[in-house]
């Protein structure tokens, strides 16, 4: 087993909680190093790393899991179904409602902890005094950018996975967004990025949720230790002098509040006097603990 890269944080209880509804998302327990979450219609078993380090509460009630996600010895996962399972169903936050399906990479086609952030977004693009044009990097199954779109923005949604993308726009139709106005782009999002400061495109707001490691289209490599710092400085230059909101989102391990809060405040802005704000990203137990699943960091608060 891995070794914990989250260890002090798996119980903190100062975390803050995503926002669903029971019906549609409980994390029921977690530890050993696995995560059993309600997602809809179904419970789901799968792996954790910041689950590793502490035990669980509900050891029987893991025995209900429709799916769960195994990796064996030469590290190959693969999902084990005890139970009939659809290969796609819904769940839903708000008038937003994204349609799940188990990946080959232990994944369910959407980051629940991502909701309280889509609900910033949907604040930020509410008080704006023009409609926005909202910039979405790594924007995966589109989440933000529907929430963005919902709240009456213009978005830019870049993901260099054609079946995410393809994802996201079936997730755009169920929302009753398929009209909205929204760019789907599938590319490498550095190489998307300069090509638009190239071009001297530019955006009110802009959205980045990295990978640690990833490959785009043609093969290129993403590695955000290494790169992240240089892609900040280039969605820099594609921030208009409207700029209404900045939000920097990360999992990868070492990068916490801290880093993500001096990322976005000395790439954007040059100053500590701006009021970024980071924290931990966590999801709520039905006991009370909470789930580390990584950090943010936003402007305005």
């Amino acid at each position: 087993m891995l070794d914990n890269p989250f260890p002090k944080f798996a119980l903190c209880l100062k975390l803050d909680n995503t926002m669903f509804s029971d019906d549609q998302y409980q994390l029921l327990d977690f530890g050993d190093g696995r995560k059993l979450e309600r997602l809809g219609a179904y419970i789901v078993d799968r792996p954790s790393r910041a689950a590793e380090g502490v035990h669980r509460r509900q050891p029987r009630q893991w025995g209900d899991a429709a799916a769960r996600f195994e990796i064996d010895r030469s590290n190959q996962g693969h999902w084990v179904c005890p139970q009939p399972l659809s290969p796609q169903w819904m769940l839903d936050h708000g008038s937003l409602t994204f349609q799940l399906t188990l990946t080959p990479f232990g994944h369910v086609g959407l980051f629940v902890e991502q909701a309280r952030n889509w609900d910033w977004v949907i604040r930020c693009v509410r008080r704006a005094k023009q409609q926005l044009n909202v910039l979405n990097l790594f924007a995966y199954t589109g989440g933000t950018t529907l929430a963005a779109a919902s709240a009456g923005a213009n978005v830019c949604h870049v993901d260099a996975s054609k079946s995410a993308v393809a994802r996201a726009r079936k997730n755009a139709k169920h929302s009753g967004l398929g009209d909205a106005p929204i760019r789907w782009i599938v590319d490498d999002v550095p190489t998307f990025v300069r090509r638009e400061v190239r071009r001297k495109n530019q955006y009110d707001a802009i959205i980045l949720d990295p990978p640690s490691y990833g490959h785009g289209p043609k093969n290129e490599v993403w590695k955000l230790t290494d790169h992240l710092p240089k892609l900040l400085q280039s969605c820099r230059q594609l921030l208009s002098s409207h700029r209404a909101f900045v939000l920097l989102t990360c999992h990868t391990p070492g990068y916490g509040p801290a880093e993500l809060q001096a990322a976005v405040t000395d790439t954007f802005f040059g100053s500590c006097q701006v009021p970024v704000v980071a924290r931990h990203v966590s999801i709520s137990c039905v006991d009370g603990r909470r789930l580390l699943s990584g950090a943010a960091a936003w402007w305005p608060r």
